[in-house]
């Protein structure tokens, strides 16, 4: 016969303030604690409403307001432009803790920070020089690329006409990610054969931005369509050349592991206080304190030790990254030293993918098992972690990062440089 164990059982101890731990590695620089410190109260902020706002499909405008004021859209510019000069695995190990409190944030303002990217390392000076000068004002820049139509692959139906009025510009974008909260917006375009790249004012006039994003993760990234009818451009609008920036393909995929990280970090805390603090018990199961129960204990310890690999593997391709940009910003250094670094960064992050996303995918599932059945609540907000998680790597499936790595470690077949979607 089986002894009923009370439904609750009442603990001091479950009351006791809970502190989570920092056990996460060794930071990425001397300096980041101290770069670090200066937005912690912010993400903390962010993430106290992340839940309410998920849930009420409120889109993060103030908190993408708070992140412009306190500088963090300008880490990367020198400090006479308004920044810190942060390495690139500081504003890495940054987003992972920013992607703790709300990777709907982190994705709204990714296509700014690879817009940085572009800047810093362009060849046109006059070009460089002028969007220098915005950024360092604090301009927001969001993201025009993908189409969601009929455009063969390589190539899209969003065109630069030139008219006897100027130029002008028509199409229809969609995953237009942060460009609902910014004041340009980075467009891609066919002008004839060649494609082109220019920056249009979030608001000139025949621009419209839609959130009409329905995905069942990173809801609040209004990344939806964005129609753009007979806008007039001006010519320094245009970027004088198609070129990116070198490691432009892995910068954008490491901003999106560095969320994942970041979820990984979130939901392991936030498993392990509703742990501390949980005073019902199943009557099979190891202690009359769920925080003292071995087999809960266990799981929580496994959701931590899925999010320290993620958080490692992340800062370290994050370093590939990094000699990638120091090697193009070097003008002595070969050009077969920065392709070699370029495609490093590249292997690096692919290699990066697979790992992160199981792990983070797992753990976002796992954590149900050490809570009961109220952890399912949509008031409770732990499904987000799944959902934003699954969306996340969702972009650029991994089964191609899987098979990239492996053309390159047989047969030296170096990853692409670039990646489209479109009609075969």
């Amino acid at each position: 016969m089986t002894h009923a164990v009370p439904a609750t059982i009442a603990s001091s101890d479950s009351d006791a303030p809970f502190e989570p731990h920092s056990a996460w590695g060794a930071a990425p620089s001397d300096r980041y604690e101290e770069l670090a410190s200066r937005f912690r109260p912010l993400f903390a902020r962010i993430r106290a409403s992340a839940v309410e706002r998920d849930r009420l499909h409120q889109l993060p405008h103030e908190e993408i307001r708070w992140l412009r004021e306190a500088g963090f859209i300008r880490l990367r510019l020198s400090r006479d432009q308004g920044g810190v000069d942060a390495t690139l695995p500081e504003l890495i190990a940054l987003l992972i803790e920013l992607g703790a409190a709300d990777t709907n944030v982190v994705n709204a303002v990714r296509a700014h920070l690879g817009f940085v990217e572009d800047v810093l390392t362009a060849p046109e000076k006059d070009w460089r020089a002028r969007w220098l000068g915005l950024l360092a004002e604090g301009a927001l820049i969001g993201a025009a690329l993908s189409e969601a139509g009929s455009a063969r692959v390589g190539t899209f139906a969003t065109h630069l006409a030139r008219t006897p009025n100027g130029l002008r510009l028509n199409g229809k974008k969609f995953y237009t990610t942060g460009s609902l909260f910014a004041d340009w917006i980075a467009v891609a375009a066919q002008d004839g054969e060649e494609t082109v790249y220019l920056q249009v004012p979030r608001h000139a006039q025949g621009v419209e931005v839609v959130d009409d994003w329905d995905g069942f993760g990173q809801a609040l990234t209004a990344s939806g369509t964005a129609i753009f009818t007979d806008v007039a451009v001006e010519p320094e609008w245009v970027r004088p050349t198609s070129s990116r920036f070198p490691y432009a393909v892995p910068f954008y995929q490491l901003v999106h592991l560095a969320s994942l990280a970041g979820i990984g970090r979130a939901l392991a805390d936030d498993v392990a206080q509703r742990v501390h603090h949980r005073d019902r018990v199943y009557s099979h199961g190891n202690a009359a304190r769920v925080a003292d129960d071995p087999q809960i204990l266990q799981v929580v310890g496994r959701l931590h030790a899925a999010a320290y690999a993620a958080n490692a593997v992340v800062l370290q391709a994050s370093k590939a990254l990094q000699r990638s940009y120091e090697a193009h910003q070097d003008p002595i250094a070969s050009e077969a030293r920065r392709e070699h670094a370029n495609t490093e960064a590249h292997v690096e992050v692919d290699q990066s993918v697979s790992v992160v996303t199981r792990l983070v995918l797992d753990a976002s599932t796992d954590l149900f098992d050490a809570l009961g059945a109220s952890a399912t609540l949509r008031t409770e907000g732990l499904d987000r972690y799944w959902r934003n998680a699954r969306t996340i790597s969702s972009h650029n499936p991994r089964v191609y990062r899987e098979r990239q790595v492996g053309a390159f470690a047989v047969n030296g077949t170096l990853p692409p440089s670039f990646y489209r979607v479109g009609k075969a």
